[in-house]
């Protein structure tokens, strides 16, 4: 999207010479009250203007920008840092450029195979295009939607920055919802090699910050760096789930110790072969069997039986 912002160009002073320059003219303005009655006349309007020129000082600081509007026209975005005198007449709306967390609290969404989660996210964020931020959303109108504790209705930068900052969350919760969708929360259902929420990582990430971007780039808002910091079922399913996975631990377990067992049986029959230490036939071979993968397949130790006799009585 084309970006409409540009830099302030019109006139603007010092304002450490127009604060010498109004000095200057304050002395003038006292000096006409003691003369005659055009002497005081002329005072009262010096005075006027004096007031009136008053309010044309700006102060930036870096990472700082005041948008300039004169009579409902925009006329720019001033974010050189300093002190400046502009037209007394100009709108000036202070803007923080500076990056700012969101920690976004836990949601419950669905997966990509509908199974309940919760997902949080925090992310940084920072204007990156005044002129949107101010006119292509309603930002101005839910700053100003907030009264004071005077109950004053007041232009403020933390009220601006705090619109902006509710404006993130909500953009945030959508699209957080959207990457979660497209995602299964483990490879419990989906095959190993797809990606997941809990395996994924940086693909997620990556996706989910293009995703804010999009959706705040019409707003004129850059978001930095977005991660999700909480994932987790959601408690009317989490106690399965955790039976679950414990089962699927156990099995692969399991699966371990027998795929051990079997080699190290198959292993002590080559040995026996190989250097005659005895001579077995299938029967004898699978009594062995038996016995050495209950020994190494065992939850406890085994007991020994005694055989006094042969293996075919």
């Amino acid at each position: 999207m084309e970006t409409k912002e540009f830099n302030f160009k019109s006139f603007n002073a010092n304002g450490f010479l127009m604060l010498f320059l109004l000095f200057l003219m304050l002395g003038g303005t006292v000096f006409c009250f003691f003369l005659d009655n055009i002497g005081v006349i002329a005072g009262s309007f010096l005075a006027l203007i004096w007031f009136i020129l008053l309010f044309g000082f700006v102060k930036l600081e870096p990472n700082e920008a005041i948008v300039m509007i004169f009579f409902g026209k925009y006329k720019g975005v001033l974010k050189e840092t300093g002190f400046f005198w502009v037209n007394p007449f100009m709108s000036k709306k202070k803007l923080s450029m500076r990056a700012r967390n969101l920690n976004v609290n836990p949601i419950k969404v669905n997966d990509k195979v509908g199974n309940p989660i919760l997902i949080g996210l925090v992310l940084v964020w920072k204007l990156k295009d005044t002129y949107k931020a101010m006119f292509e959303i309603d930002a101005q109108t839910m700053a100003a939607s907030k009264p004071g504790k005077d109950g004053t209705v007041t232009y403020s930068v933390s009220k601006q920055m705090d619109a902006f900052e509710n404006f993130v969350a909500v953009q945030s919760d959508a699209a957080l919802r959207q990457v979660a969708g497209q995602y299964a929360y483990d490879n419990n259902v989906v095959s190993d090699a797809a990606i997941t929420l809990r395996s994924g990582g940086d693909e997620v990430n990556v996706d989910l910050l293009n995703e804010l971007n999009n959706r705040l780039e019409m707003a004129g808002i850059e978001i930095v760096e977005a991660r999700i910091n909480y994932l987790a079922y959601a408690p009317e399913i989490a106690a399965v789930m955790l039976r679950r996975q414990q089962a699927e631990a156990i099995i692969s377990a399991r699966e371990k110790i027998v795929e051990g067992a079997v080699s190290m049986v198959k292993m002590a029959l080559e040995r026996i072969e190989d250097e005659n230490i005895i001579e077995m036939d299938s029967d004898k071979k699978a009594a062995m069997v038996s016995n050495l993968l209950v020994v190494l397949c065992a939850d406890e130790s085994a007991q020994p039986v005694l055989n006094t006799g042969t293996l075919y009585q």
